[in-house]
């Protein structure tokens, strides 16, 4: 029996996959807790070609660049635009958070809190400062990047080959003729892997309800809705005004990547969803080079839905345990939020894991409160995921338009148009976009 064109579109399976999670979660939650290794191995499917996606995408799209100043420029202006996102995300969360005083009342005894919970988290905490920062990104090895699966020593090899491909002029053809036609696999692989996706966010959700329950978010409810509000806050006011500034509508684009949205919200993780926006951002109308360079990096750099969940959790804590922090401590903790919600990047559970990471650098605040918010955090991490995946697309298009690098009237016929093809499109022809500039275009300076 054929499917409706409906059910066809990922979106749609996705949304069917939520949906049958959430009730088998409630209905049947032992069953749905034991569900967890459907979602799991589906992103675990998924990072496995994260590494060489985001090595061949840098590669290829600074030979497409040439010229290294342009490169360099590029960069800079991307992570000036991250920190400046991050930085507005921390005073978003801590103007909430201050608000809303969803700790306020409890009078928690530290004392009585469980530490080990800390304790596991902490043992996943590697960084503590900007030089173990920088020195977590050098590699032990060439291929040892590609073995840890992160993606910032993968970022940095990426660059490198890049910059080297890019020095040595015509020998590097054959090369880059090798990595470009290992991308067309590594997507069209990608493509088959997507399909899994409504099984995925299925088992995920299930799991999610089913081992945690509705119920329990009942007395935690207020720091939820204090979360859930001040994320949509940041995407609509601030992503929003940036969008209209540069000529584009936030609504349309996220309307435009609604497939990768859904499966953001069922698996709690934006990295199944990468290989497909650099896709759909080259669709429409920025340059290869520039999406090859700026989303990666957003994925390590410009997590504002974690910035945002940072400042709010530990202010919860603060507020909950009757710690009265002054306006130079808050500064402090900022100041190191900057940094943590960057160290954690590609380590499972991130945003849990940096906050544990900015906890046991202020003294202030006691480490065993996150014991409070443990049993609620896989509620948070969707909207964690789902304001940083949102903020990358946004930045790669702003930035892609500051180099003069997006076709403006493409962008826009795109975004209007009705895009109920745009999943047919991309799984008949993962590649299509994949434009083969490694051998016509310039290679040397």
């Amino acid at each position: 029996m054929k499917l409706s064109k409906p059910f066809k579109l990922l979106y749609v399976q996705v949304l069917i996959g939520l949906a049958l999670g959430i009730a088998v979660g409630h209905y049947w939650p032992e069953f749905g807790a034991a569900l967890k290794p459907l979602g799991d191995g589906f992103v675990k499917l998924v990072k496995m070609m994260i590494a060489p996606v985001v090595f061949c995408t840098i590669v290829t799209g600074i030979t497409a660049l040439g010229d290294s100043r342009e490169i360099g420029k590029t960069l800079l202006k991307a992570m000036g635009l991250f920190y400046a996102l991050t930085a507005l995300a921390l005073l978003t969360g801590l103007a909430a958070v201050l608000l809303m005083q969803p700790g306020a009342g409890m009078h928690i005894d530290p004392k009585q809190l469980d530490a080990s919970v800390a304790s596991r988290f902490a043992s996943q905490v590697h960084i503590h400062g900007f030089v173990d920062f920088a020195l977590h990104i050098i590699p032990n090895a060439f291929f040892g990047a590609f073995a840890e699966g992160e993606v910032l020593p993968v970022l940095l090899l990426a660059v490198l080959c890049g910059f080297g491909l890019a020095r040595i002029g015509n020998s590097a053809r054959p090369v880059l003729e090798g990595i470009d036609g290992f991308s067309h696999m590594l997507f069209a692989a990608f493509g088959m892997i997507m399909r899994l996706a409504p099984i995925g966010a299925f088992g995920a959700m299930a799991f999610t309800v089913g081992r945690y329950g509705i119920k329990s978010i009942g007395s935690l409810g207020l720091l939820i809705g204090t979360f859930y509000i001040a994320c949509i806050f940041f995407v609509v006011v601030f992503l929003g005004v940036l969008a209209r500034l540069h000529g584009f509508s936030l609504w349309q684009v996220m309307r435009y990547v609604r497939e990768e949205l859904l499966v953001v919200l069922g698996t709690s993780s934006s990295e199944p969803v990468l290989p497909r926006l650099l896709l759909k951002l080259e669709r429409l109308g920025c340059k290869k080079g520039v999406v090859g360079l700026v989303l990666p990096t957003g994925y390590s750099f410009n997590l504002d839905g974690t910035a945002i969940y940072l400042t709010l959790a530990s202010m919860f804590i603060a507020q909950a345990c009757d710690v009265h922090l002054s306006w130079i401590q808050i500064g402090s903790m900022l100041g190191v939020m900057l940094l943590t919600s960057k160290g954690a990047a590609g380590v499972t559970g991130s945003g849990f894991v940096a906050l544990v990471a900015t906890l046991t650098v202020m003294p202030e605040l006691p480490v065993a409160g996150v014991a409070l918010i443990v049993g609620i955090d896989r509620f948070m991490s969707e909207a964690r995921a789902l304001t940083s995946t949102i903020s990358n697309v946004v930045c790669c298009i702003v930035v892609s338009i500051w180099e003069n690098a997006c076709d403006r009237d493409r962008l826009r016929r795109e975004l209007a148009e009705n895009y109920a093809g745009t999943e047919r499109d991309l799984e008949e022809d993962p590649t299509e976009s994949f434009p083969a500039h490694v051998v016509s275009g310039p290679v040397g300076h």
